[in-house]
């Protein structure tokens, strides 16, 4: 795994409950502000529930797209209100 794709798991990991990060803030804050795309790669393979994907949103505020279906990240999301 690179550094970058660790560096934005980490930060995912951070993002506390009832709280959203958008793709360019984590890519940003990974020190890369144009890889957004590269971001929502890296979280389309995560599958380890300690890393909550769910929480990184885009920018338009739309929920986006979720390995586990954009259903279950809408609710995931609700349960924490984030939504």
């Amino acid at each position: 795994m690179s550094e970058f794709a660790l560096r934005v798991l980490a930060i995912v990991a951070a993002i506390p409950r009832g709280r959203t990060m958008t793709y360019q803030e984590v890519a940003a804050a990974a020190g890369s502000l144009g890889a957004a795309r590269a971001v929502g790669s890296i979280l389309k393979q995560n599958y380890d529930p300690q890393i909550p994907c769910h929480r990184v949103i885009k920018s338009s505020g739309e929920i986006g797209e979720y390995n586990r279906g954009a259903k279950r990240k809408h609710t995931l999301l609700k349960i924490e209100g984030a939504v």
